[in-house]
């Protein structure tokens, strides 16, 4: 706390290793970004110095840095003053930032951009800005670039990266990594820095490898020889704690928010915080808020029902669902989220799209009225064994052709398009049918980020002798992947209509 009574977060990480420097770049980087207006919080002067700390002989000490914080925070003030430095100061020929999603990227470089827009003395020396989607960077008169990518298994391949900037790395897997990694191999001083929140399970990969590292170093009390490790998270208590326990974090106090949270007092408060806690589940809370995280105990543990390369050869940007088309709804256990999601014919195939994939369930209703009034579906699907279940007379009443007509108890109200409720075997049916469409390349997809992290962090559930997709213990939220599921199945179900009711004497008059 401060003088003035204001309460800030922890400014030093509760989880730190770093190599030793005889002296930083980091103070050069924020002097930088000062200039360019951008004021950083002392964490995040922190880590730019201990992060950029440098060997005797110039060089970097930490060839890998990682930042392993919450969300809103303001880890990418740590990102644009790296960048700014790298590219005004440290002469780096190709800095390279990416993100798992392109919008994520493109952003980035909109912050960045603004920065030197805004400073004369930067925006003076850059030759072009490059708007061009795809090929988004920022150039200057002395060759130095700049450049913004969302990640692949093959982005990155052909550049030389004297600095690669790994944004969300809570999804980093070998791929990514074997096709960026090289590109420092013929540069003589590199640098890869990542940063994210906490771990969202199979697809933290490298963040889990990084974390490993870092918590050996701090066990045998000798740094990593190459790596600089920042987190900030709390260890929660467990069911085995005495009740004087003080080893362990009691998630539900301001101390435990203080710890995991750096930006509180600069951006983030204790108010807005105690709101997440009574809206979010509490795993949802601890993940997001307190950074406590869940990562792969072995590796191949990611991509382990479907391939990464069977699911990515499966991608068509140009992909769109034909008529008619299907809806289906998907809510996870702890009613965190909910997805819409679609499915409608492709040529040979079937086409499968997340529509909406939300925090909570309140819009679940007034959004897919909407959405059937535009697109006029086939049907909406159903699991009444889910959690979606308890949406299904929300959903119907959204769903009558007049909202406000009564329904009386022996009459069904009349719908824009019927809501088929799914039985336990036509989940079954619909998991399979789903698994042999895409072993048939039956199946397109946009590549979309969370439909992608639903499937590789999925795994099955053993239904009899078949299997549907597990909801416990997956540590992602698979209701993208559960919602094309279904949606696919309501392609080819067979709909009940509605019997027309006659009168006795009509038969015989």
């Amino acid at each position: 706390m401060s003088d003035d009574g204001r309460v800030y977060g922890w400014q030093k990480p509760p989880i730190e290793v770093a190599p030793p420097s005889a002296s930083t770049a980091g103070q050069e980087a924020i002097d930088l970004a000062r200039l360019a207006g951008l004021h950083l919080d002392p964490w995040q002067q922190h880590v730019l110095r201990v992060g950029m700390g440098e060997q005797p002989d110039g060089s970097w000490s930490s060839f890998e840095v990682a930042v392993n914080v919450p969300r809103q925070n303001g880890k990418g003030g740590i990102i644009e003053a790296r960048e700014l430095w790298g590219l005004f100061i440290g002469g780096e020929e190709l800095i390279l930032h990416s993100a798992h999603e392109f919008k994520t990227a493109k952003a980035a470089f909109k912050r960045v951009e603004r920065l030197i827009r805004q400073t004369p003395d930067l925006d003076k020396r850059v030759k072009t800005y490059r708007q061009t989607v795809g090929e988004e960077g920022i150039e200057l008169h002395s060759g130095q670039l700049l450049r913004f990518i969302a990640r692949s298994k093959g982005s990155g391949r052909g550049f030389t990266g004297h600095c690669n900037i790994l944004d969300e790395d809570m999804i980093l897997g070998d791929n990514e990594m074997d096709a960026l990694l090289p590109t420092m191999a013929a540069v003589e001083d590199p640098q890869i820095w990542y940063l994210g929140s906490a771990g969202i399970g199979a697809l933290s990969v490298q963040l889990g490898r990084l974390r490993k590292r870092a918590l050996a170093a701090i066990e045998v009390a000798r740094p990593d020889p190459s790596l600089a490790y920042f987190e900030w998270s709390v260890d929660p208590h467990v069911k085995e704690c005495p009740k004087d326990c003080t080893v362990h974090d009691d998630v539900e106090s301001d101390e435990a928010v203080l710890k995991s949270n750096p930006g509180v007092g600069y951006r983030l408060t204790l108010e807005k915080v105690a709101k997440e806690r009574a809206t979010l589940s509490k795993e949802g809370y601890a993940r997001e808020r307190l950074g406590v995280g869940e990562y792969p105990s072995e590796e191949g543990d990611a991509w382990a029902v479907i391939g990464k390369d069977v699911w990515e050869a499966l991608a068509d940007e140009e992909s769109q669902p034909g008529d008619p088309v299907s809806f289906a709804i998907d809510v996870t256990p702890e009613r965190s989220h909910a997805s819409i999601c679609v499915a409608g014919r492709c040529g040979d195939g079937v086409h499968v799209e997340v529509i909406d994939n939300r925090p909570g369930t309140g819009w679940v209703a007034a959004r897919i009225r909407e959405l059937a009034d535009r697109h006029g579906p086939r049907c909406v699907v159903m699991d009444p064994g889910s959690p979606a279940g308890s949406l299904i007379a929300e959903v119907t009443e959204a769903l009558k052709v007049d909202p406000d007509a009564p329904v009386g108890e022996d009459e069904e109200p009349l719908l824009v398009v019927p809501v088929v409720a799914m039985k336990t075997r036509d989940v079954v049916q619909s998991v399979g049918q789903f698994f042999d469409a895409v072993a048939a390349a039956r199946i397109s997809h946009l590549d979309q980020a969370p439909l992608s992290t639903a499937l590789a962090g999925a795994r099955k559930r053993d239904l009899g002798e078949a299997w549907a997709w597990a909801r416990k213990g997956v540590g992602v939220d698979i209701t993208p992947l559960v919602g094309v599921t279904q949606a696919r199945w309501g392609l080819f179900v067979e709909i009940e209509e509605p019997e027309e009711e006659v009168e006795p004497w009509a038969e015989f008059g």
